[in-house]
């Protein structure tokens, strides 16, 4: 693996262009580098009085320096580094090498900002005697250079903190409402499995009445039609109800489903519907008998009569299915 200080802050596969807002601020920069390069290099020609070879070099490193800006982004340790060199003998580019050091700052790890940082102070003394301050000694510049230096440092870790606060804190948002659809979904699908199970119950039960009906009326021609009224009236009334209980089942689906994790919105029968079955399978000429041993069937439990209900609906059904004359216990 590469070193941290040869890796790019932002790679071209990630980042090809610079967005509107990159563009802002680099151009902001790279003016403010410019002005205030131009003053430094000003108040020290008017101070100092320096050579013309000198003035031309700093003149000529600080518009480079500034120029570096542009590329801060793509390799921030290496332009800070370069810009740092520069800095030696060019006080055009002071203002180029604070935001090349913020920029590290913002990008890299704080070893990687020492070590940008002590690469600096290492040009100081070349700086001073190249530009020598007949008003402050030594020291005075060099106090002030760090102060600067470690007052653009902390800003620029501010920033990287504040950056990394606010992504941790948007990842774990897209992280949660992301499982929560997830849950939603999952819940939506369930809901949507247990209606279509309760579908599979209900029409079951009503198809097989229409089919022992339609199959009398097929195999008893020589019935009375009062027997074929009733069985017909039994087939109306059976259709009907199974249409009403598909729309009902069909237009639950269509809506949004409850997530609630509670049971089937419809139908829902209950163990209180047990005696209603017995006497729908008895009029569709079934021979049934039935000993019921609970006192109060409203006192079971909803999740409990719903399930006793469906097992002798299915059983019924299959024995229609299967044995049309045999009798039901």
């Amino acid at each position: 693996m590469l070193p941290e200080v040869l890796v790019p802050a932002e790679p071209d596969a990630v980042h090809p262009k610079r967005s509107r807002r990159d563009w802002i601020v680099d151009s902001t920069f790279f003016v403010v580098a410019l002005l205030f390069g131009a003053v430094v290099v000003g108040s020290v020609a008017e101070a100092d009085n320096p050579s013309d070879e000198l003035l031309f070099f700093d003149v000529v490193g600080g518009l480079i320096g500034c120029t570096l800006l542009w590329w801060r982004r793509r390799w921030p340790v290496q332009i800070a580094i370069a810009v740092t060199l520069i800095g030696a003998f060019s006080a055009f580019s002071s203002a180029a090498g604070l935001i090349a050091l913020f920029t590290v700052a913002v990008h890299r790890r704080f070893s990687t900002v020492l070590l940008v940082v002590l690469a600096g102070l290492v040009t100081v003394p070349i700086y001073i005697w190249l530009h020598p301050d007949a008003t402050d000694p030594f020291w005075v510049s060099l106090v002030f250079i760090v102060l600067v230096t470690v007052a653009t440092v902390a800003w620029g870790m501010f920033v990287r903190a504040r950056r990394q606060l606010v992504l941790s804190l948007r990842e774990r948002a897209e992280r949660a409402e992301a499982e929560q659809q997830l849950r939603v979904e999952q819940a939506r699908q369930h809901e949507r499995a247990r209606i279509a199970r309760e579908m599979h119950d209900v029409l079951a039960h009503r198809i097989s009445l229409l089919s022992m009906h339609a199959g009398a009326l097929e195999f008893r021609p020589d019935a009375t039609p009062e027997e074929i009224e009733r069985a017909a009236g039994i087939v109306r009334a059976s259709a009907h109800q199974a249409l009403q209980d598909l729309r009902e089942v069909i237009g639950v689906l269509r809506e949004e489903p409850a997530v609630n994790g509670g049971g089937p919105e419809r139908p829902q029968p209950t163990l209180a519907n047990l005696p209603a079955l017995l006497e729908e399978s008895r009029e569709a000429g079934m021979h049934v008998s039935a000993a019921c041993r609970v006192g109060e069937l409203e006192a079971v439990p909803d999740g409990i009569g719903r399930n006793a209900y469906r097992i002798v609906q299915e059983a019924l059904t299959n024995a229609r299915k299967h044995a049309h004359d045999a009798r039901s216990r």
